[in-house]
This record gives structure tokens, C-alpha cells and sequence, in this order.
């Protein structure tokens, strides 16, 4: 089987050399300098990921982050090319698979939904179907703020899908797409998700404006 998290990191740091340090990103406030800086931590400084989800450390972690933006932007992007170093987490035979082709789609989407070329692109039907078991598997946690019922419904299959129920509640919200543009709803990029959203007008407006994601 292919391995989709070195194909899709590869990919980004091409897409990251080729737009430069300064262009934008659907990270809100972040510069593809700043989306590099994040990635090449993210493997190599384990002690910032603690203000991703503590917030006494927050100010630790955006210190460590400025300090490799800081850094030449040709560096960085080695560092995300080449991959986490052997004595990191996720160096770890099997980790780079499992943690990291959800995280470097999303980010390689990150950078090319907001350039002014953006096209869809056609995904790979392995990487499609990982996909597919990720936001499924998934969906229940990143949408756990979410007030109404959420169904996914996917479209790339020949013959009628059935919606799969990730989220309990009434009414019910179905999204519609790819599985990667799912993925990409739920993950937090609704408004560049190339999805449709049907149900109850409210209930549409409530899963729109709660904010979702890891």
C-alpha cells in the first residue's frame, strides 16, 4: 500500500517551495511560513503540542512557533520534507501512516484551496477510501459541539449510498461529498468543502456556525 502520508507531505513541500513564505492559507492568521513553522514542530518539538490543548501553555507554544518561523523559510520546508527524526513519536514505523495523511491533506488543501488557481484535484481511490474510514471513524469527535443530528452521505460511488449517522440529535443535517471534501467539512473548512448541506434551515445555520475540528 502506498504510503499517502509521505505522498501528500511531499506534494505540500513542493506546493510550499513553489508559493513562497508569504502566501496565504485557510489557517485563520497564518502565512505559509507559519503553517511550515507548525508542521516541522509539531514533529520535532513534542513540549509545544501542549498548548494545543492547555491553555496555561498556549504562550510556550506560539513562542516555539515564531522562533522557526523565524528561521530561513528554505530550511523549514527541508525539515518538512525530509520528515520527524528517529527519536520523534512519530518516527515510529506505522505513526507516520496513521497520524500524519489526515494532517498533511488537510494542510496541502490548506494552502491550495487558498490560492487564486485552486481546481479540485483527483484523489487517489486508496487515499480516497483512507479517507473515508478516517472521517467516519472520526466525524463524532470533531463534530462533538455540533447542537444537531449530522449525517454523512458519500457521492463518489456508482449505485445510491446510504447516509452513515455520525452525530445523535434531531433534526438531522446530511453532508454530502467525496470523501476527502467531508473530511475537509467536518475538519473545520466548511465554507471551501465542495459539499452540499440539506436539512432543517436552523438546524444547517447551527452546524455551520459551531465550530469543528480536533
Amino acid at each position: 500500500m502506498p504510503s499517502y502520508a509521505r505522498t501528500e507531505r511531499a506534494a505540500l513541500a513542493d506546493l510550499l517551495d513553489r508559493v513562497g513564505p508569504d502566501a496565504p492559507t485557510l489557517c485563520a492568521g497564518w502565512t505559509t511560513r507559519d503553517l511550515a513553522a507548525h508542521l516541522v514542530i509539531r514533529e520535532r518539538r513534542p513540549d509545544s503540542g501542549l498548548g494545543l490543548v492547555l491553555k496555561p501553555f498556549a504562550g510556550h507554544t506560539e513562542r516555539v512557533l515564531k522562533a522557526r518561523a523565524a528561521r530561513p523559510y528554505e530550511e523549514t520546508v527541508d525539515l518538512v520534507r525530509n520528515g520527524p527524526g528517529r527519536l520523534s513519536f512519530f518516527g515510529i514505523p506505522g505513526v507516520d501512516a496513521a497520524a500524519n495523511t489526515m494532517e498533511y491533506f488537510v494542510h496541502l488543501e490548506d494552502v491550495r484551496r487558498a490560492q487564486p488557481d485552486f481546481t479540485a484535484r483527483e484523489l487517489e481511490p486508496g487515499l480516497t477510501e483512507f479517507l473515508w474510514k478516517r472521517v467516519r471513524g472520526g466525524a463524532k469527535l470533531m463534530l462533538r459541539k455540533v447542537p444537531v443530528g449530522v449525517s454523512l452521505l458519500r457521492t463518489d460511488t456508482s449505485g445510491e449510498a446510504e447516509p452513515v449517522r455520525v452525530r445523535k440529535g434531531e433534526p438531522v443535517v446530511t453532508i454530502a461529498g467525496p470523501p476527502g471534501e467531508l473530511l475537509l467539512f467536518v475538519y473545520g473548512r466548511k465554507d471551501q468543502a465542495l459539499v452540499t448541506v440539506d436539512g432543517d434551515a436552523d438546524a444547517v445555520r447551527k452546524l455551520r456556525e459551531t465550530p469543528t475540528g480536533i
